[in-house]
């Protein structure tokens, strides 16, 4: 979102089910605008640096990549890794016009179609789903972390040790402004409980 919280997603599939407990979340470092190539070389290059020196969780070694792009981000990938020493079976997802991956694309551009194979065409489907999904919900995530920080930065007297405080219990920006000024006052002083109250209910 205009260059802000930039994050990708891994999942992790085994016997053609979801192995939720390898599943990885990225923010993106030192990216100030979109850049899918950039991303996907720092997010392969974090995460095959971890496999490389056996790092738990890292540990395992895929059969195959797929990656959501074409063939030039198949082979934004394959040179990525190639570069570190590592070879794998990487595939782009070719997406139809309803946005659904149609086939698998070499990082050489050789297509293979899927959709005239109900399993692969759905389990390819799910996997889609699945790490668009785990993606969105870690955006959204620190998206409403950060609104909540700006948001109760602009209140005198609420500095960091304050700001989470008020987060760690109440746990989001909605209940803070829901809560009475008595909740407020049993975690803050009182002046600090009123300027926050009065923040949120001011007409």
């Amino acid at each position: 979102l205009a260059g802000t919280d930039i994050v990708a997603s891994m999942t992790v599939f085994k016997d053609g089910k979801p192995k939720k407990s390898d599943y990885k979340r990225f923010k993106l470092q030192g990216m100030e605008d979109q850049d899918d190539y950039g991303s996907m070389r720092q997010v392969l290059c974090r995460r095959f640096c971890h496999y490389l020196d056996g790092d738990k969780g890292f540990d395992e070694r895929p059969d195959v990549l797929l990656i959501d792009g074409g063939a030039v981000h198949a082979n934004v990938v394959r040179e990525a890794l190639s570069a570190m020493g590592v070879v794998l079976p990487i595939y782009g997802m070719v997406k139809d016009d309803r946005h659904r991956t149609r086939a698998l694309v070499t990082a050489d551009g050789l297509e293979i179609g899927i959709q005239y194979n109900p399993a692969v065409f759905a389990l390819i489907g799910r996997i889609q789903e699945e790490t668009h999904r785990f993606a969105i919900t870690y955006q959204r995530d620190l998206r409403s972390k950060r609104i909540s920080r700006s948001k109760l930065d602009e209140i005198p007297g609420v500095g960091e040790k304050r700001r989470n405080l008020l987060l760690k219990h109440f746990k989001s920006l909605t209940a803070i402004k829901e809560a009475d000024q008595a909740s407020l006052e049993r975690l803050l002083p009182k002046n600090t409980a009123r300027a926050v109250y009065d923040y949120f209910h001011r007409e």
